[in-house]
């Protein structure tokens, strides 16, 4: 499971580096190699990606995580899956060995491809290592001239950061897009979508990759939520589905029994509350907003609740009949249930985190729809039935 959450991690880092870069390309996981970035349609860099527990574990000559990409790549190569000129990778934690066949094929100085090359000739043709044997006869099916262009195109980036310093690699690489106090904000929220991208990805029949344009765009859109005149709205908790048993006792929920409102207005009022409840946690938890945003925020939503409310009750009078003055209230609440023009910031423009807040102060009995909803309240928590 880490090593697939570090897979999934790299081929996150690797792609905001290639959007930089105003590259347009496609990723695949997990199919033909570990991931591919693809450009119209074709391979150009094949990725095996391997997460070791200790940084220190080494790569050696018999490594099965060597041995094992070889195997990959070489499948590919002789079935013609990806062009001659497909760059392969092998990003891993561990280190190669000084003078080690990994060692000669760093992207460095001291990239000597031809001993590289023997070095492998002679561990798949003396190696003992059972694991590896469908490697090494796969290896050994190449004519000299195939494996000398294959091993041309292998990389080894060893020494690579761990699942923990992948996270720092990407604070670097969106260091300008947001302030660095949103930095985390940021980077929660995209792995987020790209985590439930992937699966989205490996769970459909087509096998769709996932777009570069797909990434840059939800990129845009996170930095848009983040700036300072607009809130992040997260998609878990615009999905939440709620228990409504958990709520069947809060006032707010018997101040809409106090007015006859169908089951199903209320489940959807229990809904928005808990969404909104839960979001503007989140935002104070992530230091987004403060509280005193917060109670800004409920006041003006409080002033434009008692203009209609006050509103209400001069139309209804004190000697209205109960069934009118439950009739008066669900006209109020219907307000509730539709506003759509009260923003906790400009850009902010999610209904259920207005609606929602409506049905907060409504449970702290701040705000009401009967007439009469405080008195009767009360009574209710003074008896101990809410």
């Amino acid at each position: 499971m880490l090593g697939y959450l570090f897979q999934c991690r790299v081929a996150l880092l690797d792609a905001i580096r290639r959007i930089k870069e105003q590259e347009s390309f496609r990723v695949t996981i997990e199919t033909l190699d570990d991931v591919a970035f693809e450009t119209d349609g074709s391979p150009t860099e094949l990725l095996q990606v391997k997460h070791k527990i200790r940084r220190e574990g080494s790569l050696s000559n018999a490594s099965a995580d060597l041995w094992k990409s070889i195997r990959v790549w070489v499948d590919g190569f002789t079935t013609c899956k990806w062009s001659s000129d497909t760059a392969y990778y092998l990003i891993t934690t561990a280190r190669a060995e000084r003078g080690s066949i990994a060692s000669c094929l760093r992207a460095d100085l001291q990239r000597d491809v031809e001993q590289a090359r023997r070095g492998l000739d002679e561990v798949a043709r003396t190696s003992s290592n059972r694991d590896n044997e469908s490697a090494y006869t796969a290896y050994r099916s190449l004519s000299q001239a195939d494996r000398r262009l294959l091993v041309e195109q292998i990389t080894v980036l060893d020494g690579f950061s761990d699942i923990v310093s992948v996270d720092r690699d990407l604070r670097r690489e969106l260091a300008l897009v947001v302030k660095r106090e949103l930095i985390e904000s940021l980077i929660t929220r995209l792995e987020g979508w790209w985590f439930g991208r992937i699966i989205v990805y490996l769970q459909g029949t087509k096998g769709e990759p996932i777009q570069s344009e797909e990434i840059d765009a939800q990129l845009e859109r996170l930095r848009r939520q983040l700036r300072e005149d607009n809130l992040p709205i997260d998609q878990d908790l615009r999905d939440l589905e709620i228990d409504e048993a958990a709520f069947n006792f809060h006032p707010f929920v018997e101040q809409l029994r106090l007015i006859d409102l169908i089951n199903k207005r209320i489940i959807t009022a229990m809904r928005q509350y808990y969404r909104a409840s839960s979001q503007r946690s989140r935002w104070l938890r992530e230091g987004l907003i403060l509280v005193g945003d917060l109670a800004v925020f409920d006041k003006h939503l409080r002033e434009e609740w008692e203009t209609r409310f006050d509103e209400m009750m001069q139309r209804v009078g004190t000697e209205t009949a109960e069934l009118e003055m439950r009739m008066a209230a669900r006209d109020l609440y219907k307000w509730a249930e539709q506003e759509d023009s009260l923003f906790i910031r400009p850009e902010c423009r999610e209904p259920f985190v207005s609606r929602g807040s409506l049905q907060i102060l409504s449970d702290r009995l701040l705000i009401g729809w009967h007439p009469e909803f405080q008195q009767r309240l009360e009574c209710l928590i003074e008896e101990g039935t809410l």
